[in-house]
Formats: C-alpha cells, structure tokens, sequence
C-alpha cells in the first residue's frame, strides 16, 4: 500500500468525499488539520483533540528542528511518541518561514540560511535536510521544501521561484529513505498568474507524487484570487490523489476550498482567535470580553457537543479572560477545535447528500463568520 492511499468515494461538482490511508491511521475527507507547530496544538492534550474529533494534525518542521532537534525526537520515539499522539501527522518543510522569517533567512540555490531567533546561530535547511528531519520524526507526510513568496511580486520573481520549487521538489524525492511509511507531497506554487500555476499543477501532477498541496496562497491576495489559484490547481491535480491547500482558514473559507475540489486543510484561525477570546458558533463570531455576556448563563454554542459547551456559560468564561485566567483560551480552544471538525462532518455528509446540501452549507457558512448580533469587529468595546 502505499504511503498515502487515497479512495474517492463520492463527488457533487468539484467537491470530493474521500478517504485517505496513512501509516499511522485512517483520515475522512474533506479534514482540517488543528496546527501543532511546536509538537502541541496550543493549550490540548492528545485526549483532547481526540475528543474534538481530529483525525490528523500539523507540526512544524523548522521550528522542531531547531527546538528540540530531530536527533532527539528521534531517540525519543519519534514525534508520535513524543507528543503522545498516535494517529496522522503532517509536518510542514519549512518553506512557510522562507517567507515569514524574511528577515533572519538568505535565499540560495542549495537552500535557506536561517539565523535562529533563540540563539543567533545561523542553520542551512536545504532539500535534502527537510526530508532528513521529517524522516527522523517518522511522520506519515512529510512536504516537499518549497519556496513561498510574497505577494504581490512580479511574474518573472514568480516564475523563477516556481522552477526553484521544482528543483529542490525533485531534491527532495532523491533524498527520502523511508518511502513505505512516509509519504511526500509536492507544493504547487504559481502566484496568481493563471497560466503559472496551472502548469506548475500539471509539472507536478505528470511525477506522480504521493499527494499535492497548493501553496504560497493566503500570503495578503484577495480572497477571490485565493480561491480562484485553488481550484485551477485542484483541476489539473491527479482525481485519485489527495489535495491539500495551506493555510486555509475561517469556516467559510473550508467550505469555499472544498467546492473548489479541495481535500484537506490546516489554519491557525481557531486556535489563534481563541487566544483573542474569538469563539465560532452556529449563530455566529462570539467576542467573550463584550460586556453583554458577563450576566449571560447560556453556553457558546447549544448546538457544540464540547466541554465548554455543556458544562459552563458564558459570564463564566468572560470572567475567566478579563482576569486572564490560562483556563479561558483553553476552553475556547477547545470548542473552536471541536467547532471546526464538526464542520468537516457536515461537509463530508453534504457532499454525500448532493449538490442542495452543500448550497445550504454553503448559506450557513456564512453566518459563521460574521461578529454576534450585528457588532462590529472583535476588538470592538
């Protein structure tokens, strides 16, 4: 079998119901990956995820290997051991912080220098090291590096950096050693020039990868260019193989990317906002700091199966953030993780159901985002 073994089982349009097996376990698609960047999804146990629904998460590359190194990891167990988890994991290659770190990385064809922000040592990741480290956690997907850019950049930046991606893709498959347990996704980047993306898409669809990801999107493009990148990949992407777009995003967005023909996704959104005291719920963006909620018993959200849900109301959890209470962004963690997976069990039924359901979703979705009863945004008084 191998690494990534993806069954489609059902399609409306371009949006797929699938299912995709790993070395480490089963995943349902269309999934939401919550982002564990330093081996922990912020302020979760692995009980806790698991109660939340999710099938796989993400780690970061870079970030644990220069914190803790991935010779520990691997003579700790690996990362599953280490992080006592054991289904999925996907570890981003590093390629992300080619372009969030800009200002402590130098760029060349062999790789990128980056000079570490804990001791100012500078770091060579290059292909070959990428695939070294996330072999040595023993993660059942491992992304090919890749050079993510900003945007807006000039078609001729974008092009160059795109033959780059392929080089260093190709790097990257020269140098894997755990081929049966690991699988490899290449990153289909492009800009927002049509014609770029759609032949990096068909480039590497032709090498017959484990899977695919679209990357270098939601780097400050409009939402209609994100969207619209997407599914001009995603229709130039092998049908039998998983499709992956990174860092994508608020509940709308999920439901967006998977009319786009999407299959998986992963976002910083619902751990981070929760950190702002930002919950989303069936009515709607709640903002736990407003002072209408400090008299106000009800749960977040009647609908959320969740501990903070069933168990506590609203004045409490407004209490426990305006006196910074570490329970309050746990909580609300925990229910957006939980709001967020349920949303990919109702896009995996919908998809089933047909194309009426998902308009209907689709309707919903909406409502999602938008701030409670009509407020304004959430920094909002």
């Amino acid at each position: 079998m191998p690494p990534a073994d993806f069954a489609l089982l059902a399609s409306s349009g371009a949006a797929r119901r699938g299912r995709v097996r790993f070395t480490h376990g089963t995943v349902e698609t269309p999934a939401f990956m919550p982002v564990g960047t330093q081996a922990t999804v912020k302020a979760l146990t692995a009980e806790d995820l698991l109660g939340t629904g999710a099938q796989i998460v993400l780690a970061n590359t870079y970030h644990l290997w220069v914190r803790p190194g991935h010779e520990r990891i691997r003579a700790l167990g690996g990362l599953h051991r280490f992080m006592d988890w054991d289904r999925p994991i996907l570890t981003d290659s590093g390629g992300f912080q080619v372009y969030s770190l800009k200002e402590f990385r130098k760029i060349s064809e062999e790789g990128v220098k980056f000079r570490s922000t804990l001791d100012g040592q500078w770091r060579l990741l290059t292909p070959e090291v990428a695939i070294e480290v996330q072999e040595a956690f023993g993660v059942d997907v491992a992304m090919a590096f890749d050079e993510c850019i900003e945007w807006p950049a000039d078609r001729d930046r974008v092009a160059f950096s795109t033959e780059r991606t392929t080089r260093w893709l190709r790097r990257c498959l020269d140098a894997r050693r755990a081929r049966e347990s690991t699988a490899v996704f290449g990153i289909v980047q492009g800009g927002t020039h049509d014609d770029l993306r759609a032949a990096h898409a068909e480039e590497l669809a032709a090498m017959d990868l484990d899977g695919y990801a679209v990357g270098g999107l939601s780097v400050g493009e409009p939402r209609d260019q994100l969207l619209a990148m997407a599914a001009l990949a995603a229709s130039r992407l092998p049908r039998h193989k998983i499709r992956y777009l990174m860092g994508v995003g608020y509940p709308v967005d999920l439901v967006d990317g998977v009319l786009a023909g999407i299959d998986l996704f992963d976002c910083v959104i619902p751990t981070r906002s929760a950190r702002f005291g930002v919950a989303f719920t069936s009515t709607g963006k709640v903002t736990i700091k407003h002072a209408r909620h400090r008299d106000d018993p009800r749960p977040l959200d009647p609908e959320c199966p969740c501990y903070a849900c069933r168990r506590v109301g609203r004045a409490y959890l407004r209490h426990l953030f305006t006196c910074n209470e570490i329970l309050a962004p746990r909580l609300l963690t925990l229910h957006n993780v939980t709001f967020y997976q349920r949303l990919m069990g109702r896009i995996r039924d919908a998809i089933e159901q047909g194309p009426e359901a998902l308009a209907a979703l689709r309707t919903a979705a909406e409502g999602w985002t938008r701030p409670e009863d009509g407020c304004g945004d959430p920094g909002d008084p």
